[in-house]
């Protein structure tokens, strides 16, 4: 493809080369993969800037590079200059052209909110294939093509293997798409050069904020928000107060949905949910509400428990009926779909249950002990760890959340990554601390998970947090094999 071709949708100067008629073989944004004719553009990450490596990607072949800055560049070589405002926004548009501007061909829902955004994603994905659509999934357990799982490396890929996944999906003939939309996404604006048809906001609460992340919730909030500057259509949870935070500088058509008469700008919700149920049988937690508003169907019930799930269930539901579903396939989907690793029940014993949930936030934590604590446990008990070189808050909070709304904590290890498992569990323990909570430090993970088993009486719920989906543990760089589906067979002998 000629180059010109490739930068028609961004603002540009040329500030070295001709870039008439210059054919390009290929798209790099990594200095080791770059190879003769290719456009190079050079991104500043966390820990390496790609304007550093100009003259290595020209002497290796390059044909161009994109910059936003000065570099020093070989004076024999002919390789073409492009200066732009933003590269890593020229890298989104250049790959939707590269790809022939796949999004077009497809209806494509974008999620974004601290919490429930994969069980939406699955939730909405079984729905919309339940009438009739062939749907693709990007987010944080994987991105599923047709028949295709690939396991995901982050919750929104690079603009340029997002395009080129529009790219593979439109080749399968998949005609709608729903995705998680992370605000590291919006903010490293992998999601340019396209817009989405409808744009989805679940809630938000102080979380990934640190030197490599964000520096403050203002800045997370801010991000959030970039969504529904680029989408066509917008659906958002009216309950959650940042509602108008989220909305500033949006122009987009705006649907709310929530559990409340009227959503936090004083007005009323569209969709919402009433006449909640909760469903308690042996082995299944769950729950059953009625939708009424610009949609009403009665009875819908969801096999996972708490209010939480009514949300996740609602935004689904909304976004299957936004695209024309029918009730039938709203409701058996609801019924039906069951997300690894989200409140994911595991059976155990007849007299108590277990679950797997990822909550690996304050926010997200209490939001499920709060839940679970309407079915009238005859204990709570919570294990979880937390995740090393991540905010030192994170552990305080966490650990204060379970003791005020667990009977018992078990503190873990987590991904300690490249701290210490005992430092992180002391962390924890100082929150825990701050309450009246009963609790016990057992650093082995499996070795945790049998104690709680063990220990587990009639009419407890157990609830394993942080890991959820993940099937292994971080310790120093490297990854381990570790499930805890697998753990919780090999603890029963089974």
């Amino acid at each position: 493809m000629q180059l010109l071709d490739l930068l028609k949708r961004i603002g540009f100067d040329i500030v070295r080369g001709e870039a008439d008629e210059l054919e390009i073989s290929g798209i790099s944004y990594d200095s080791r993969k770059v190879s003769p004719g290719n456009l190079f553009v050079c991104i500043k990450g966390a820990k390496f800037d790609g304007h550093d490596a100009a003259s290595e990607v020209v002497e290796k072949g390059a044909a161009a590079i994109v910059t936003e800055r000065d570099v020093d560049l070989p004076g024999d070589l002919g390789a073409v200059e492009i200066r732009v405002r933003n590269s890593r926004e020229a890298l989104a548009c250049i790959s939707a052209a590269w790809f022939k501007n796949p999004a077009v061909n497809m209806k494509i829902t974008g999620i974004t909110g601290t919490k429930g955004k994969t069980t939406t994603t699955y939730l909405a994905k079984a729905i919309l294939e339940k009438a009739g659509h062939r749907v693709g999934l990007i987010g944080t357990i994987e991105t599923i093509i047709g028949d295709e799982h690939i396991p995901a490396k982050n919750t929104t890929p690079e603009s340029y293997v997002l395009q080129e996944t529009f790219r593979k999906m439109v080749d399968k003939g998949i005609d709608t798409v729903v995705m998680e939309v992370s605000s590291q996404a919006l903010m490293m604006d992998r999601t340019k050069g396209f817009d989405f048809d409808l744009g989805v906001f679940t809630n938000i609460e102080p979380d990934h904020i640190g030197p490599d992340e964000h520096k403050d919730f203002d800045d997370y909030l801010r991000c959030k928000g970039l969504l529904f500057r680029q989408c066509r259509h917008g659906l958002l949870n009216g309950d959650d107060p940042h509602l108008k935070d989220i909305l500033e500088g949006s122009r987009t058509s705006v649907v709310t949905f929530g559990l409340k008469g009227k959503n936090t700008l004083g007005q009323d919700n569209d969709i919402r949910a009433v006449n909640e149920k909760l469903i308690k049988k042996p082995g299944e937690l769950g729950v059953m509400f009625d939708m009424e508003g610009k949609y009403n169907l009665k009875y819908l019930e969801v096999g996972t428990p708490g209010e939480f799930s009514v949300y996740n269930a609602l935004c689904a539901a909304a976004i299957g009926l936004e695209y024309g579903a029918g009730e039938e396939a709203v409701r058996e989907a609801l019924k039906e779909e069951h997300v690894r690793g989200r409140i994911e029940a595991v059976k155990v014993s007849d007299d108590f249950s277990l679950l797997i949930d990822y909550a690996h936030n304050a926010m997200a934590l209490k939001s499920l002990l709060v839940s679970l604590r309407k079915y009238d446990p005859g204990r709570l008990v919570c294990v979880f760890g937390c995740g090393g070189n991540r905010s030192k808050l994170r552990r305080y909070e966490m650990g204060e959340v379970s003791g005020k709304y667990a009977d018992f904590t078990v503190i873990t290890s987590d991904n300690p990554r490249f701290e210490e498992p005992a430092a992180i569990m002391d962390d924890i323990e100082t929150g825990i601390k701050k309450t009246d909570g009963q609790y016990i430090k057992i650093q082995d993970r499996k070795e945790a998970i049998a104690w709680a088993i063990k220990e587990g009486r009639p009419g407890d719920i157990i609830i394993l947090a942080g890991k959820g989906h993940e099937d292994y543990q971080e310790i120093k760089g490297v990854k381990y094999p570790m499930d805890e589906r697998v753990l919780i067979d090999e603890i029963l002998g089974r």
